[in-house]
């Protein structure tokens, strides 16, 4: 995959550097006589630099959130900026706040972050997805026309101390989330982790009767002991108060004072739930016992829901039974890495609603507040995670590491009714330590275990109310040897039968097995997928080629398979949409490609299936495969390909051009029609019943025929060939689509001679390399080619043609590993192939010595344009002469210009 941006150098900063700019100034409000906290966003008048040695550093106008590696990600040099980057700004701070406590308010800087006041450190913060606070008002100056500069050093390299180690993700680094500036009184709810101060939960729910408890953190920073009033306050969603309560309380001066309130007997609460997410709101403030005066206040939103997981009938929502489906989210879109606004997030949480799906399950780490909040608002369940991937370092650093992220997840996110689940490890045991030392080894998993123990009882003592879970990818014996199954309170298994390993059936005989040895421990499937490049269509599709059809086949069997089991209590598709991974290549290099939508949130195939599933409302619509080309059926002068349609009604009928195909009945599949094509534009039409009412979609497709012999009847114009491939691709700038190639019969077209090529290792795909191709945006017209080719010959009409050649060489001697999520592969490349040979046309010599390695590179695209007249019926026949090795040719283009 070609991209023009270069990866910088590494640098380190060094305090020496505090250079003063007049950049936006921020101007607190006049806070005179105001009441409570202030908060105000900053996230403009930012400089940022990379260049942090040296005499001159040179600043870059930036507004957060801001990644540096939103480009560099996806060029086709391995590897990303992960360095020490400097960020700055200019703060005017109003002189009535001098009495006030002044913090600064990261929601997010990956993955190191020290904050610098005036030259002076205010604090330091580790770990990239939790957000946290820095107290500056006593090292910045209030006087009038004073201008203090905040400077952040933020620091993204791989760090051994701290999670995640590696992961089939990218670490983007900077301040990729929102900044503010908050002021408070010197009596105040406690910042302390980056929480509000305040923990609400409901102890006891019914139909009838809730009640609600509030923990909360008060902090007296001024010079003298404090007697005040706490006052929370609950309104209905109508905003009418059913409860209020009133604590007197003495504040000891410079120390923190917990607070615990309760109110019951709210009477026949109204529950919330996924299809009924009612919100009430719940106001805690401090106020001054003489003059009433409020010296701070928090809110936050209260649901009140009663929830349990059951081993044996799953999961129970306010006393029923309820089956939970939805998707995992990564945080990053195409062009903007992590550094995403607010309405990103919340998009995807509706998208996510309106495909019918009831849970989200935040991976592998803490996210955007906005978030969890449309999850309240909306109508979703969720778990969140610490981002412990694959692997522990054993190190007391680690441990606190873990945990103090584990308990700023829990206190940031407390308040939320959307989340049941706080999870901790993920596929924990993927990349294992010390292969080959069993000794060693058995330490190894022993401080696994210790950890997860540590933070089960760490997780369940800052919140006794919710689940706890570990993610497990497929090795069921590794993870129950480790007594890692026994520690949590749910297992969730991350399970790729039929993708990375195993046969796709698999998959229910895993469950099977898992709750028959473990008939007590509640089960979730917490990812299964498999990769859809939507620019690759097939009507043979297999394991690994990326298409679309083979990710609906193995989608219909798991969510099948998650239904028919109730002890099975959730179903989360990884993932909700495409996502970054730097170091994949594949179809689609640096793209983990298992969305259900595509990285710029574009609906795939699989999207439109799950809501024919999901959704109670009438829904259906045609599969979005609307370019199309294909070969003519032997003997006919049409092509039959398959046509989806995504519906949950009983029965769909199909029309093509206004003549019915026929009407196809549900089951646990997708409708498709096998639809004969001719070249042109096509309506296809699909009509449902339900209630009485008629239902519709209505694409048009664009076909264009190949006949199976061209004359003077079919017109020729332009085909476009894989060679070794069984995989259709279209271009998405172009529009071209390209077609498998096929043996030459007489009369036609095609190759003669050689073999697809295919891995040694036979382990994934049939055919073709997943390397990157290096060059081109188009990697699967050169992923695939045939081996030991002699000739490619076509019987076209006479005329003026243009023919284009495309090479790339798929061996190297280069050693590249097999990632980690391909469960234990070995590299998965093949020995170099020394080869030279000529290419002739038509007997003519035009092209000597072609060795495509030694002059382009293995893994580079590279293509050749070769005019031809075609006279006295002779058609076109290229022959490949090897003088070492073995002739390839990965694809070709025929077309006639006259």
């Amino acid at each position: 995959m070609k991209r023009t941006y270069k990866k910088d150098k590494q640098h380190h900063f060094r305090p020496l550097f505090y250079i003063l700019l007049l950049v936006m100034v921020f101007q607190s409000p006049d806070s005179s006589g105001q009441e409570g906290r202030l908060k105000v966003g900053i996230n403009s008048g930012w400089q940022f630099s990379k260049n942090t040695e040296g005499t001159s550093v040179s600043w870059e106008n930036v507004s957060l959130p801001h990644t540096w590696n939103d480009r560099d990600v996806n060029d086709d040099e391995p590897g990303y900026y992960r360095a020490v980057c400097v960020y700055r700004r200019e703060l005017k701070v109003d002189k009535a706040w001098k009495k006030k406590n002044v913090f600064l308010f990261f929601e997010g800087a990956n993955q190191i972050a020290d904050v610098w006041v005036n030259g002076k450190k205010a604090g330091s913060h580790t770990g990239g997805y939790t957000g946290f606070s820095v107290r500056i008002d006593q090292l910045v100056s209030f006087e009038e026309g004073a201008r203090n500069e905040i400077l952040v050093r933020v620091d993204n390299r791989h760090n051994e101390d701290i999670p995640p180690l590696s992961a089939d993700f990218t670490f983007f680094g900077g301040i990729y989330r929102d900044v503010f500036l908050i002021a408070t009184d010197q009596i105040h709810f406690s910042l302390d982790h980056g929480s509000k101060g305040i923990y609400v939960s409901t102890p006891r729910v019914s139909e009838n009767e809730a009640s609600l408890h509030i923990r909360s953190d008060l902090e007296n920073t001024s010079e003298k002991d404090q007697r005040i009033r706490v006052r929370t306050t609950l309104r209905d969603p109508n905003g009418r108060i059913v409860g209020e309560k009133t604590s007197l309380v003495v504040l000891k001066k410079g120390r923190q004072t917990p607070l615990q309130q309760h109110l019951s007997s709210i009477h026949q609460p109204k529950l919330w739930s996924p299809e009924s997410p009612v919100l009430y709101h719940v106001l805690v403030q401090v106020l001054d016992v003489r003059s009433d005066v409020i010296l701070d206040e928090v809110s936050g939103p209260v649901g009140f829901r009663w929830f349990r997981f059951d081993a044996q009938s799953g999961f129970h929502l306010n006393g029923k039974p309820y089956k939970l489906i939805g998707a995992s989210r990564h945080q990053d879109f195409k062009g903007l890495g992590n550094a995403l606004p607010d309405s990103y997030a919340i998009e995807d949480v509706r998208l996510l609603k309106a495909m019918g799906g009831n849970f989200l399950r935040v991976a592998h780490y803490p996210q955007d507040p906005a978030v969890l909040e449309a999850c309240d608002r909306l109508g979703l369940l969720a778990s969140v995670e610490i981002p412990v991937v694959n692997a522990i370092t054993e190190t007391e650093e680690f441990y606190q590491n873990c945990k103090s992220m584990q308990v700023e997840m829990i206190r940031q996110n407390f308040n939320h009714p959307s989340v049941i689940i706080w999870a901790y490890m993920n596929e924990v045991l993927l990349r294992m330590k010390f292969v080959g030392e069993p000794d060693r080894q058995k330490i190894y998993l022993a401080n696994v275990a210790r950890l997860a123990k540590e933070l089960e009882v760490l997780t369940r003592k800052e919140d006794p109310s919710r689940y706890t879970m570990l993610a497990h990818h497929g090795d069921f014996n590794r993870y129950k040897d480790a007594g890692l199954i026994d520690i949590p309170m749910i297992t969730g298994w991350n399970l790729y039968q039929g993708w990375y390993s195993g046969n796709i059936h698999g998959f229910a005989s895993f469950m099977d097995k898992f709750h028959q040895e473990f008939p007590d421990k509640p089960v979730v499937v917490t990812e299964y997928g498999a990769d859809a490049d939507p620019r690759v269509r097939s009507q043979t599709p297999e394991r690994f080629d990326k298409s679309i059809e083979y990710s609906l086949d193995y989608h219909e069997v798991y969510l099948k398979a998650i239904m028919d089991r109730p002890f099975i209590a959730a179903g989360m598709a990884w993932n909700l949409a495409d996502f970054n991974s730097e170091t994949r290549e594949e179809t689609m290099p640096h793209i983990n490609n298992k969305g259900l939508l595509t990285i710029d949130r574009k609906l795939k195939d699989l999207y439109r299936f799950y809501q024919s599933k999901l959704l109670s409302r009438p829904f259906i619509q045609i599969s979005d495969w609307d370019r199309r080309s294909g070969y003519a059926d032997p003997g006919q002068l049409f092509c039959m390909q398959s046509v989806d349609v995504f519906s949950n009604g009983e029965s769909v009928e199909l029309f093509l051009n206004g003549k019915s195909l026929g009407t196809k009945h549900r089951s646990d599949k997708r409708f498709s029609w096998q639809v004969p094509f001719i070249s042109g534009t096509h309506s296809i039409e699909a009509v449902m019943a339900s209630a009485g009412r008629e239902y519709r979609d209505v694409r048009h497709v664009e076909f264009r025929l190949i006949p199976r012999e061209w004359n003077n009847e079919v017109p020729f114009g332009q085909v476009n060939m894989l060679l070794g491939s069984k995989r259709i691709y279209s271009e998405v700038q172009t529009g071209l689509v390209w077609l498998p190639d096929q043996p030459y019969k007489a009369g036609g077209r095609g190759h003669i001679g050689g073999t697809a090529f295919q891995l040694a290792s036979k382990a994934r795909q049939g055919y073709g390399t997943d390397r990157n191709i290096r060059g081109t945006e188009d990697d699967p017209i050169y992923q695939t080619q045939q081996v030991g080719i002699q000739k490619y010959k076509m019987d076209v009409q006479d005329g003026h043609y243009e023919l284009v050649l495309h090479f790339a060489e798929l061996t190297s001697d280069e050693k590249k590993e097999a990632l980690v999520y391909n469960l234990g592969q070995a590299e998965h490349q093949q020995a170099a192939q020394e080869r030279m040979f000529d290419v002739s046309v038509n007997s003519l010599l035009v092209f000597r010595d072609v060795n495509v390695a030694g002059s382009y590179g293995a893994f580079t695209a590279h293509s050749e344009r070769i005019s031809v007249d075609v006279v006295g019926g002779k058609g076109i026949e290229i022959g490949f002469h090897p003088k070492r090795g073995e002739p390839i040719l990965n694809a070709i283009q025929v077309i006639k210009k006259y």
